[in-house]
């Protein structure tokens, strides 16, 4: 079974209500670190503390959300460790963990995707990391990380 953070600010509990449902009908286990309501809630707190949950292991990958996905993407690639690519279409899903290697993918409650964020969400999950030059260029933003960060 797959296990899954996901977190969300005030502009997206919709959203994440939605993904969460929809992960259980792959039989994945979900953390959800909040939020569930939409009183104003600060993005870089929710994805630091949802950042700091995966790195303590265990998780297979992490979902953040907020009113664009921007957001909580800039405050996730801030934690050592993190990789969180904002996906909009198939192909990024897709790309993002075949080339990049992303352990978070990060979604807008407020953007009208072309097509089905749990599809988006379905394509990553289904996809594998291609190794080969791609692990080449993955260290490359590690080492950057370890010196800049």
């Amino acid at each position: 079974m797959k296990k899954i953070i996901i977190a969300a600010d005030h502009g997206a509990v919709v959203l994440k209500n939605q993904i969460i449902s929809f992960l259980k009908t792959k039989n994945c286990e979900t953390r959800d670190m909040g939020v569930n309501n939409e009183d104003p809630a600060d993005y870089p707190d929710i994805a630091l503390k949802a950042c700091r949950e995966f790195n303590a292991g265990g998780y297979e990958f992490g979902i953040l959300l907020c009113g664009t996905g921007i957001g909580m993407s800039l405050a996730a690639n801030k934690v050592r460790g993190i990789r969180c690519a904002v996906v909009h279409d198939l192909f990024t899903a897709e790309m993002a963990k075949a080339h990049n290697n992303a352990n978070f993918i990060a979604f807008g409650g407020r953007v009208n995707y072309s097509v089905a964020v749990t599809d988006m969400i379905d394509r990553f999950m289904n996809t594998t990391f291609s190794g080969d030059r791609h692990e080449r260029r993955v260290a490359r933003i590690a080492e950057i990380e370890k010196k800049e960060c």
